[in-house]
């Protein structure tokens, strides 16, 4: 009898705590945010991810009534910001800012510092950078097609294509295109992506994923030009550039240059739909999508569920491409 009456006393006890967990985690939702918010960049100021993170920030102020404070920890390619955050206090006071290098970087190193999946859950995705396809005007091809099929011309030498350094967005978004189209392209890495375009410019190097808003002044100067947009879809900037899926019959290709927000993985639901919502509707504002526009971003809006999926496939698809690839750097 004894032994009932203690199994009964100890099921109470736990459901006890239960409740009086769920009542504290509600309270804490309910009076989120009630101190500064910190919103990390794992890269330098100045950039698109960063102005993206500072524009959203200084909304969130204003609606909370509480600083929303962006803090770039930079260094080993954002590996150290996105660490501190994985283990940051999971009580949406810090949250993330991030890029394809978000799904990347895992699959590169032999000892990641984070799981793109485990550690963190999706707040909303932002949007994209129009990425093009672009050659020099000298490359004897006048479509993407064409230009694949001089790569497997075995009479001629491998094709080159540039980038900003090995494992990069851009390295990997060419190696994707050669995986998918089944041909030898010859990887140039340079040390950073302004002398890879150097070399683009003066035709030493045959091809190379860009931004659309770089490439564009090179391609109306006469120098290179636009086979396909990288992305899954056409942009409005560019209605008559087809996808890298249409011009080349690689329906299953896609390559985007984005951002979103993130949390540490445990962060409470209701805190998650907050902020969630919240992104969401400052990305509707008229001003926020206009100084987006000038950022050279395209609005893709996610919410929480949609970019966790999103975030999902894109780690899948890099650790394929980069295994296929045999990449690892330390």
């Amino acid at each position: 009898m004894m032994c009932v009456f203690k199994r009964y006393a100890i099921c109470v006890a736990a459901a006890t705590l239960l409740v009086l967990a769920t009542a504290m985690t509600q309270a804490h939702a309910a009076a989120y945010p009630d101190r500064p918010i910190k919103i990390v960049v794992p890269f330098p100021a100045g950039g698109w991810v960063d102005s993206t993170a500072r524009l959203v920030g200084e909304k969130l102020s204003e609606k909370y009534g509480k600083p929303v404070v962006v803090e770039n920890r930079t260094g080993a390619g954002g590996s150290i910001g996105t660490e501190y955050v994985a283990k940051a206090s999971p009580d949406g006071y810090t949250i993330l800012c991030i890029s394809p290098a978000h799904t990347i970087l895992p699959n590169l190193t032999r000892k990641p510092a984070w799981d793109a999946e485990k550690d963190f859950r999706a707040l909303q995705g932002v949007g994209e950078i129009s990425t093009v396809i672009a050659v020099h005007d000298a490359v004897p091809a006048d479509s993407l097609a064409a230009l694949l099929q001089l790569a497997k011309d075995s009479t001629r030498a491998p094709l080159t294509i540039g980038s900003g350094g090995v494992g990069t967005s851009i390295h990997l978004a060419g190696a994707l295109l050669a995986q998918q189209a089944n041909v030898s392209l010859s990887h140039i890495p340079y040390r950073g992506q302004p002398d890879a375009i150097a070399d683009l410019i003066a035709g030493r190097i045959t091809m190379m994923p860009l931004a659309a808003s770089i490439a564009m002044p090179h391609v109306k100067t006469g120098a290179l030009r636009i086979l396909a947009m990288t992305s899954g879809a056409r942009t409005s900037k560019l209605p008559n550039v087809p996808t890298v899926a249409e011009a080349a019959g690689l329906p299953d290709y896609q390559a985007s240059t984005w951002t979103g927000f993130v949390a540490p993985y445990a962060t409470p639901d209701a805190v998650v739909e907050q902020l969630s919502n919240d992104i969401g509707l400052i990305l509707g504002m008229p001003d926020v999508r206009a100084k987006l526009e000038t950022l050279g971003i395209e609005l893709h809006v996610r919410d929480a569920f949609a970019f966790d999926s999103f975030i999902a496939a894109e780690n899948k698809k890099w650790a394929h491409v980069i295994a296929q690839e045999n990449l690892q750097v330390e």
